[in-house]
């Protein structure tokens, strides 16, 4: 049974859920793959800044209130902050001491019965056609660590209300969302073993492979053979780029 959220996430969600009926024609499938005996991992594709409030909303009105994994600077936004904190959101502070931190209490959510959501590429996908791109490790160290169940969840349709990087919505007419829940990920074969840099390449390429082709199935397009590497993209850093870092 999952924990409840208190009164304050609670109607912060009741006033933002009419507003997202209003702008959505919901198209949701799948719940029935989100475990109700269990803590387990929600993991879903990145296009839009509208994703986390579509993710969130399939989540909560399936009867899972998620708990997300996000950058430590939106605590930091005064109301933002304290939405976020009311709803036990977690922090993630990257390159920094308390890195590690966040995966320590996500692993704590998930030994209670509630569950954990995730973007696994760690901001909005950079490939040019807004396929899923290659992700960071976070999501493969949690589910290995903690033995937890890795759902994924794919969505599609967010990018019509907000476009990547856009600050100006287009709210009208109602735009179609799609947001469907597959299967868990088996990660069999790779738990139980020492947990290196190649499993979690491993584990995480997997998790991205899996939501590549439901969002594949879900835009009825074939994605790229190979998935966008910010890495490979990134100019690399001159010596005068070094001193100012």
């Amino acid at each position: 049974m999952a924990t409840r959220p208190n009164w304050a996430f609670r109607t912060v969600v009741n006033l933002v859920r009419p507003l997202a009926t209003l702008l959505l024609k919901r198209s949701w499938s799948g719940q029935e793959h989100l475990p109700t005996d269990r803590g387990f991992i929600a993991v879903s594709n990145h296009v839009s800044y509208v994703d986390p409030l579509t993710f969130g909303h399939y989540l909560y009105n399936s009867g899972h209130p998620p708990r997300f994994l996000a950058k430590k600077e939106l605590f930091e936004i005064p109301v933002v902050g304290r939405v976020l904190k009311s709803g036990d959101q977690i922090p993630v502070y990257r390159g920094t001491s308390q890195a590690k931190d966040s995966l320590d209490y996500a692993r704590v959510v998930l030994d209670r019965g509630d569950m954990i959501a995730m973007f696994p590429e760690g901001t909005l996908t950079r490939d040019p056609n807004m396929w899923p791109m290659v992700a960071r490790t976070g999501a493969a160290r949690l589910a290995l660590e903690s033995g937890a169940p890795v759902i994924p969840v794919a969505q599609w349709g967010a990018h019509l209300v907000l476009p990547p990087y856009s600050k100006k919505p287009d709210l009208f007419p109602r735009k179609p969302m799609v947001v469907r829940a597959g299967p868990a990920i088996d990660l069999d074969d790779l738990r139980g073993k020492p947990i290196d840099t190649e499993l979690l390449r491993i584990a995480t390429d997997r998790i991205m492979a899996t939501l590549t082709a439901m969002v594949a199935d879900i835009r009825g397009e074939t994605p790229p053979e190979h998935p966008f590497d910010m890495r490979a993209h990134q100019a690399p850093k001159t010596d005068n780029a070094e001193g100012a870092s």
